[in-house]
């Protein structure tokens, strides 16, 4: 029963976004002004929010921070990349600590200070720990070199009962 606004004016509403095939949590607002502050702390990156992700590879820390400008890629419109040198994108920092630990694939929680697009994917895909299941960002393949068909099956097992990239937007912290 949310009252309907004329053009132009705030609207109530899904106040943010999560990256499609990513499950958990959304903010919807129910009134205009409830909006708008909402919608003022995503802008003022004041909102803490934190995502549970799987990736490859086992993290040689138990913790750490990733800083790099993220933008679109040069190479392919429909993927975001990771400019180091800060000569494109915009600042992105992502937080991280291990909670466990696999041998193959480590679960890891993410605390975002900025939210650009794909954040969590194009900075684990940075750091050589993809996303396990991200099509986008190399997270579906099958660890190349493995001569172990058991391993093989078992991953394509894993992939067929969870047909997406491996991120749970777990929490957000807001003031209402």
């Amino acid at each position: 029963n949310l009252p309907l606004f004329q053009e132009g004016d705030m609207r109530a509403g899904l106040v943010h976004r999560i990256d499609k095939n990513t499950s958990g949590l959304l903010v919807i607002a129910k009134n205009e002004r409830a909006h708008a502050r909402l919608a003022k702390q995503f802008f003022d990156h004041t909102i803490t929010r934190r995502y549970v992700a799987l990736v490859w590879g086992n993290f040689e820390e138990d913790e750490g921070t990733i800083t790099g400008n993220i933008g679109r890629s040069p190479k392919d419109r429909q993927k975001m990349w990771v400019f180091e040198d800060g000569s494109d994108g915009k600042h992105a920092v992502t937080h991280y600590r291990v909670l466990k630990r696999y041998g193959y694939v480590t679960l890891i929680e993410c605390r975002l200070e900025t939210g650009r697009t794909h954040q969590i994917r194009v900075h684990m895909q940075w750091k050589g720990h993809p996303l396990f299941g991200d099509e986008r960002y190399g997270g579906d393949r099958i660890l190349k070199g493995t001569t172990f068909n058991k391993y093989k099956q078992f991953i394509e097992n894993c992939f067929a009962a969870m047909p997406r990239q491996a991120l749970h937007a777990k929490s957000l912290g807001f003031q209402h």
